[in-house]
């Protein structure tokens, strides 16, 4: 959601033991608020690199393992197991596919795909390993 208010966000932050990232200086300054930061930057790409850097994520990013839809974990998926899901295009133009383990979602690398992943090796400098392995079940 992005409608909370700031009793909302702070409140969270503190229940579930969250940092907080904001651009609201009067929102990190409430008490309820233990850990938080301050993001400079008002361009998203480059709040994107201040949090990475700040918090040293590079090295425990996972590109391409979550579901955009509902953040569930995805995996692996033979094309034959969703096929019949798939538009004539993109079946007959890919040959891998996961799938979200909560929505079912399917995903597969396509041009969305290669613009994020150009976008990571350049604010992060990660090997452009197409579509990195993720364990199928």
């Amino acid at each position: 959601r992005n409608d909370y208010q700031d009793d909302e966000l702070a409140q969270i932050s503190s229940s579930q033991g969250r940092i907080l990232l904001t651009r609201d200086c009067g929102l990190l300054k409430r008490n309820e608020v233990t850990h938080g930061y301050w993001i400079r930057s008002k361009r998203p790409v480059e709040q994107l690199q201040e949090v990475v850097r700040r918090f040293d994520l590079v090295g425990s990013t996972a590109p391409f393992s979550r579901c955009l839809n509902c953040n569930g974990d995805l995996s692996s998926v033979d094309k034959e197991q969703v096929i019949d899901q798939l538009k004539d295009g993109t079946r007959e133009a890919f040959s891998e596919f996961r799938t979200c383990r909560v929505c079912g979602r399917i995903y597969w690398p396509g041009s969305h795909y290669q613009r994020m992943q150009n976008l990571i090796d350049r604010l992060f400098g990660l090997g452009g390993e197409a579509f990195p392995t993720i364990p199928s079940d």
